[in-house]
Order: structure tokens, then C-alpha cells, then sequence
């Protein structure tokens, strides 16, 4: 079964840092592009970043120049440095994975809050 378990988040001042990471288990990793994405109350799940087995990135605008995704193929994990935290990036947030060559398999983690004050 595939796992995808997230940690990291937390609670954190405007201004602060943070950074997710999330451990892949049972998938080909480099296999799999690697995403991102967050949900807040009463909003709809947006992409956050992407990070495709092919090595190319895509981040959301609101985040662009604060926000890195990175991926260690060996260790089977993707992180999202978060900088320059803004109260509107709080928000639930989940690891994605998608088959680069089965669009099909798509995999959820469990989620990890991160909260930004004000």
C-alpha cells in the first residue's frame, strides 16, 4: 500500500520559516511527480508546488520567490521550504504524488496544519 506521510508543519509567526517534508513509501519515486498542495477553511484545495520526475518545478503565484520545493530521489522524500510565512499561507497541508507514466495513480498523505499569525 502506498504511504505518503507528511511532518513539519506547525505554528509560526508571520515573517518565520518552516519546512514540510514528506517520506514516500511503495511508489517508484523518480517515477512520480511530486507535489504540494493546500487546503484552508471554507477554500478549495490549491497547488502549492510541483516537482516533476523530469526535474522541472511549478509554483503557485502567491508563493513564487518564498516557497522551494526540493526532492531526494534516494531517501524517497519531497520538502517545501516555506520563508516569509504570511497568515494567509495557514492551511492544511498535503503531499501529492502522480504517476509520470499512469496519470491514473494518484496518492494523498494525511495532511500536516500549518499555521501563521498574524
Amino acid at each position: 500500500q502506498v504511504r505518503l506521510v507528511e511532518s513539519g508543519g506547525g505554528y509560526v509567526q508571520a515573517g518565520g520559516s518552516l519546512r514540510l517534508s514528506c517520506a514516500a513509501s511503495r511508489i517508484i519515486f523518480n517515477e512520480n511527480d511530486m507535489g504540494w498542495y493546500r487546503q484552508a477553511p471554507g477554500k478549495q484545495r490549491e497547488m502549492v508546488a510541483v516537482t516533476r520526475s523530469g526535474g522541472s518545478t511549478t509554483y503557485a503565484d502567491s508563493v513564487k520567490g518564498r516557497f522551494t520545493i526540493y526532492r531526494d530521489n534516494a531517501r524517497n522524500t519531497v520538502h517545501l521550504q516555506m520563508n516569509s510565512l504570511k497568515p494567509e499561507d495557514t492551511a492544511v497541508y498535503y503531499c501529492n504524488a502522480v504517476d509520470a507514466y499512469n496519470t491514473n495513480r494518484v496518492y494523498w498523505g494525511q495532511g500536516t496544519q500549518v499555521t501563521v499569525s498574524s
